[in-house]
């Protein structure tokens, strides 16, 4: 029976090369600069999925008709970033492993940005047999910010050298716009950006990367741009640039300026270095007069202090542009900066001197590749952002600062090399209305890239714990014979990520249990280990719904007051039941029951208590709609959330039962919900009543976490909750109400239900094993206030003195 269930063999994409799945490529872009060169493609993934038969008729059973395996795909954004000297070795790749020949791409053709994007026009016709279609550099690189502002949590960040973390990320407000756009190529352009349609260039400067790489190559014998970089970071420009103290011996109070602050760069090198001209012909040759000329600096020194140069400069125009047009956001971009750290130091401090804090020098995290997915975005139908939003496959992309290994590829060396990959969610996610400050919601409790002794621990439970999922994602497909591989394979690549985030925290933004369960979940996708737990969500179902018409009679017998305690206490208890914590599962291997779990939770007052307040709530006026986070399946769902939802709907309130969209550990997905749910009406006429009604229904939630981020919900599921006027918001489980919205402020009431299942994280918290966490708190009136102007005045933008060396 479970061998025909299983859908036939799957290709798996490529997953330990370069260009992955690039035999499925359907839709090209590029982007050629100079020295690096970003081509962008669109690709589907096969996988393997669990199709459920949601016609079939409700019994009091579930049984092995339920749910099939079949194919499916995912739609996926590659980006990969090389060097242009190996364009040619490349395309040439690209062409050879391409399902549909040269031939058959005849006729289409590829857009294309970058200025060498002429250049090579040509060869790539003639490797790949596609037309060049130029688009606007200017244009792609604002449209590839905006996509990836909307859609990559965690996309920007600051950066200080001398704080600890030096990357710190900043949210996403639901509401880009406006920004200043800098590009550093080999000139500056900064652009005002408005709308997705409505940017102007507002200015800009000839100084920029070209101009530190060429008086770089005249005054070093750097070879390359990343050499020269590589070279600034070894120097000190002290030595060579003349500062306040040089001139005044200290600080020159009067006017506020320290001793340490440059008064001019290459001030020290005015004297030195002049000879008379001996006839050597050689010294009408500029670089071998400048080479004499810098005889004695160390050029590490020179580089650094070009570096500082040619920063400073550029953060003096940008923070003036930004604070005339009243604009706190800049974001830079180009190959000048390339996410290194002394480029990025320079320039924020540059912004941050020159504005006097008013405005923020940001950075992106995948910055190299706006003009290559701008590019591609035009015409590009399947990425419709009206449509579909977009989310980071941590198992194919490469972090910050974080490139991943390749082999030899035909005639491109092996190395490094950058990747991003994105995957199409199937709906658009927005922001959860009912957020009293969606501009300041952060999902996460804690940032483990801050927390050194959190970000320690977690990365340890999560390798130690590592070996009991390769075990599971085995045993849950008995009969395929190339499991273990696929399951070894996994391990491998989760243990790369955990071991390459103990050395780069910042890698794929901030480091949190959200984003470790989602890398893991990830991981075991990419190694079509769609679900893990299935069959034990089954098993655990079953179960509980042999128990819930007994459950049900139980509580009905109670009077009021204490029912609705019973009822909290049963959400508790059912909650207990998580395979993602590892000391539960050693009870549940040994057979824990519903009984013994809610004799485990901790005894009153718990940890946090608010279960007073609720009940005090609950004997006022009805609520009108309550949405509902649910956590897991089994007794959880089933004596936990139903019986409490069967409650609420008997005071004539609507309940919208919220379920994860895709698996992630034991966790109930929607359509596992809709099935259960037919099981649970054949038990319960009110259950069946509403739901017949409609006034209890089931949605996705986007999610396919253990975790809950309300930055991220389906705008269908929102249009209805403000159509349904929702006025409760419930969070249940350690995932969405501890590790996230922990701290989430409402406009409307919000009632956060979770049992603390990690001994380290409830001695933290306070407490013990089995704590409870039950926060309710009223809703708060949402301010709308109005857009602040710009207080910073003129005599500020005028008064532009030296920059700092800091």
């Amino acid at each position: 029976m479970e061998a025909q269930k299983y859908a036939g063999s799957i290709q798996l994409p490529d997953t330990d090369v370069v260009f992955r799945n690039i035999k499925n490529a359907k839709r090209f872009a590029i982007d050629i600069g100079g020295s690096l060169t970003k081509i962008a493609y669109y690709s589907t993934v096969s996988h393997r999925k669990v199709l459920y038969n949601t016609e079939k008729e409700a019994t009091n059973t579930v049984d092995g008709d339920d749910y099939k395996y079949e194919s499916s795909e995912t739609e996926r954004l590659h980006f990969v970033k090389f060097e242009t000297k190996y364009i040619e070795q490349c395309l040439n790749f690209i062409r050879d492993h391409l399902v549909n020949s040269k031939e058959s791409m005849a006729g289409k053709s590829i857009k294309a940005t970058g200025g060498g994007a002429y250049k090579y026009a040509d060869l790539i016709y003639e490797k790949l047999g596609l037309a060049v279609e130029k688009e606007d550099e200017i244009g792609s690189l604002i449209k590839g910010c905006n996509f990836l502002l909307r859609n990559i949590p965690d996309e920007q960040f600051s950066y200080s050298r001398h704080e600890e973390p030096e990357y710190r990320f900043i949210n996403t407000e639901p509401n880009i716009f406006p920004y200043l756009l800098v590009n550093i190529g080999s000139g500056v352009s900064i652009m005002k950006v408005e709308s997705d349609d409505k940017y102007e260039r507002i200015g800009g400067t000839s100084m920029g990367g070209g101009t530190f790489w060429g008086l770089g190559s005249l005054l070093t014998k750097a070879k390359g741009f990343d050499e020269l970089l590589h070279l600034a970071s070894e120097g000190d420009h002290r030595n060579v640039d003349l500062l306040v103290k040089d001139i005044y011996g200290g600080d020159y109070s009067a006017l506020g300026l320290t001793g340490d602050i440059i008064a001019s760069s290459f001030g020290k090198a005015m004297h030195h270095g002049h000879t008379k001209n001996d006839g050597n012909p050689d010294d009408k040759c500029m670089k071998c007069h400048l080479a004499r000329y810098s005889r004695g600096f160390s050029e590490a020194d020179i580089a650094r202090s070009l570096l500082f140069t040619v920063s400073n400069d550029i953060g003096q125009i940008a923070s003036l542009y930004a604070m005339l047009h009243g604009l706190k956001k800049v974001y830079f971009g180009g190959y000048f900066l390339r996410n290194h750290p002394l480029s990025m130091h320079t320039i924020s401090f540059a912004i941050n001197y020159w504005s006097r804090g008013a405005v923020q020098a940001l950075f992106l995290r995948h910055e190299g590749y706006l003009g290559a997915i701008g590019a591609f975005l035009r015409g590009a139908e399947e990425c419709d952002s009206e449509k579909y939003s977009w989310g980071e496959n941590y198992a194919g992309s490469s972090g910050l600062q974080s490139p991943l290994p390749h082999p030899p590829v035909g005639g491109w060396p092996g190395g490094t090399i950058d990747q991003l990959e994105i995957d199409r969610c199937d709906q658009q996610l927005t922001f959860f209305p009912l957020l009293a400050h969606p501009e300041e919601y952060v999902p996460d409790t804690v940032d483990l890239t801050k927390d050194k002794e959190a970000r320690d621990y977690w990365l340890s439970c999560f390798e130690g714990s590592l070996g009991s999922f390769v075990s599971r994602a085995v045993s849950s497909q008995p009969n395929s014979i190339d499991a273990v591989e696929r399951a070894n394979r996994f391990r491998e690549k989760y243990l790369q990520r955990l071991h390459n985030l103990k050395n780069h925290p910042f890698a794929y933004g901030n480091l949190t249990v959200r984003s470790l369960l989602d890398m893991r979940e990830h991981c075991l996708n990419e190694f079509d280990f769609p679900d893990p737990y299935l069959q034990q969500k089954k098993f655990e179902n079953e179960n509980a719904l042999k128990m819930l018409k007994d459950h049900l009679k139980y509580l009905d017998s109670l009077e009021w007051k204490e029912r609705q305690e019973v009822l909290i206490r049963g959400v508790l208890a059912g909650n207990v039941f998580d395979w993602g914590a590892k000391e539960v599962v050693e009870l549940m291997e040994a057979g824990l029951g519903f009984k013994e779990a809610a004799g485990k939770l901790e005894t009153r007052p718990w940890l946090h208590d608010d279960l007073d307040a609720w009940i005090t709530r609950q004997e006022g006026r009805p609520y009108k709609c309550a949405v509902i986070f649910l956590d897991n399946s089994g007794c959880d769902v089933v004596l936990g959330i139903i019986p409490f939802a069967r409650s609420l709907l008997a005071q004539d309130t609507r309940v919208v039962l919220c379920a994860n969209s895709k698996p992630a550990l034991n966790d109930v997905t929607a359509e596992e919900l809709i099935m259960l749910m037919k099981q649970v009406a054949t038990v319960c006429p009110i259950i069946n009543q509403h739901l017949d009604s409609g006034t209890l229904c089931i949605r996705e939630s986007g999610q396919a976490s253990p975790c809950l981020d309300l930055s991220r919900l389906p705008i269908s599921l929102l249009d209805e909750l403000c159509t349904w006027d929702c006025d409760l918001v419930v969070v249940e489980g350690m995932g969405r109400a501890v590790h996230t919205n922990l701290k989430a402020v409402f406009t409307c009431d919000s009632l956060r239900l979770a049992v603390i299942k990690n001994r380290w994280l409830a001695n933290r918290l306070g407490g013990n094993m089995f704590s409870v966490m039950c926060k309710y708190e009223a809703g708060m009136q949402k301010i709308n206030a109005a857009p602040k102007s710009s207080n910073i005045s003129e005599n500020v933008i005028k008064d532009c003195l030296s920059v700092s060396s800091n």
